[in-house]
């Protein structure tokens, strides 16, 4: 059935294909199996992919973190449903603050947004999700507690 693949791995980070009912993919091993996890323990691509995103926050943060935003489109059963987590504006930021600037700020405080990456998180488990919240976070906890082996 596979005879046709091509198993070369010309990076030095090579890593072997697996073959499975299911799946997780992301750029962290770590990360991939806390989502994986979750699939064992009864949950569904919602709940792996919040807690890979949740472990990639804590193992390779410059690629993913809680300060960052996030957007989402998953299949409900019946149709496309669509999550836009960016940035929220400040309460600060009204017509009258921004009155007498030609463009939005690009440096200083001015310039940030909320991040809504932890506010989609929470919006997907309790629409989509089958595994209680907390225990998404489980894995990351755990490394972020007890650390981890840092990979190339």
């Amino acid at each position: 059935m596979f005879d046709d693949l091509d198993y070369s791995q010309p990076y030095a980070s090579a890593r072997s294909p697996v073959m499975g009912s299911s799946m997780v993919a992301c750029s962290q091993p770590l990360a991939a199996q806390a989502g994986l996890d979750m699939l064992r323990k009864g949950g569904n691509a919602v709940d792996a992919a919040i807690a890979a995103a949740m472990v990639l926050t804590v193992v390779e943060p410059t690629g993913c973190g809680i300060g960052s935003d996030a957007f989402a489109i998953v299949w409900d059963g019946s149709k496309l449903q669509g999550l836009n987590a960016s940035g929220r504006a400040p309460q600060a930021w009204t017509p009258e603050f921004f009155a007498g600037q030609s463009k939005m700020p690009q440096r200083g405080w001015p310039a940030v947004t909320v991040p809504g990456a932890v506010s989609a998180w929470v919006e997907l488990s309790e629409r989509y999700g089958k595994l209680p919240f907390a225990s998404l976070a489980e894995p990351a906890i755990g490394y972020a507690r007890d650390g981890y082996q840092v990979t190339p």
